[in-house]
């Protein structure tokens, strides 16, 4: 029997506000960059970034979800000085010169808020919750706050990450109507696959979720992004990105969006590369923003 929704294998929200703790401002010649805390949930405050281009008018919004790469002091601060697997310039420097307004927050665990993963993750679980279920709430509410921001256009909100980010970027879809572009790089992992290949410890263990293959596929959580625009880049090397689940789940979302007339609003790419984000992944990701973002 299926269970209810998603929330059932995320376990409940601690959403509170939002509201905002404590702003400061930065401004550039190009840019205005806001330190933000946020009250996002209902246990500790959330600091974040938001950047926005000089504009007369409101602007496309992208979210930006970090990577994890066991780096827990970076977090956020992956957006403005990027890392080693990722491409260069910075995502903050790329996204503002392509027009964009763009946010972040320190996930649970890392960055201002780094207190131990396996601890949260033991402690939620015990709570009835679980970790990577409130790091997606997080981020909703992220959304929430951004969208009442005038700077913003409400109806071009995108998100984007590698990795750990990229697994976010299409969860968050997933559960969110209120994204309407998505891009994840280094994410498209397909839990049968990984363990028909035993490679699931090529994940963090925050990913796994208690019961869900018992009512869930990877498949029939990522259709739910449909019909909605979304870009998946994948490097042929990946080792956690297992070749035969990219393919499982690109047949099944090419039937999706076959069946809903938009065939076009799916594209997936496996490139020369491995856990990282390339040079021509980069072109790509941005080409697909433009065309569909504005």
């Amino acid at each position: 029997m299926r269970m209810t929704t998603i929330y059932d294998c995320l376990g409940p929200a601690m959403k509170a506000g939002p509201e905002v703790i404590r702003q400061t401002i930065t401004t550039t010649e190009h840019y205005t960059l806001e330190h933000l805390v946020l009250r996002l949930n209902q246990e500790e405050w959330v600091p974040a970034y938001f950047a926005y281009p000089h504009a007369t008018q409101p602007v496309p919004c992208v979210i930006y979800n970090h990577s994890h790469g066991g780096d827990f002091d970076n977090g956020k601060s992956e957006l403005l000085t990027g890392a080693e697997y990722l491409h260069t310039p910075s995502f903050l420097e790329t996204l503002i010169s392509d027009g964009y307004a763009v946010g972040c927050i320190d996930m649970w665990g890392f960055g201002a808020r780094r207190r131990g993963e396996s601890q949260l993750f033991k402690r939620f679980l015990l709570q009835g919750k679980t970790l990577w279920g409130q790091r997606i709430y997080d981020n909703q509410q992220f959304l929430t706050y951004l969208l009442s921001r005038k700077e913003i256009e409400a109806a071009s909100i995108a998100t984007i990450g590698m990795s750990m980010g990229g697994l976010m970027s299409w969860w968050l879809a997933a559960v969110d109507p209120r994204v309407r572009v998505v891009v994840d790089i280094a994410a498209q992992v397909d839990y049968h696959a990984l363990i028909e290949e035993n490679s699931l410890d090529k994940h963090g263990f925050y990913y796994y979720l208690p019961g869900l293959l018992s009512d869930w596929t990877t498949g029939e959580i990522q259709q739910w992004i449909a019909p909605r625009q979304r870009l998946s880049l994948v490097g042929i090397a990946d080792k956690g990105c297992p070749t035969s689940g990219v393919k499982t789940l690109d047949q099944h979302l090419q039937k999706v969006y076959q069946d809903m007339r938009c065939p076009d609003h799916w594209q997936s790419e496996q490139l020369i590369g491995g856990h990282e984000e390339t040079e021509e992944m980069r072109n790509l990701w941005r080409r697909f923003l433009k065309k569909h973002l504005g």
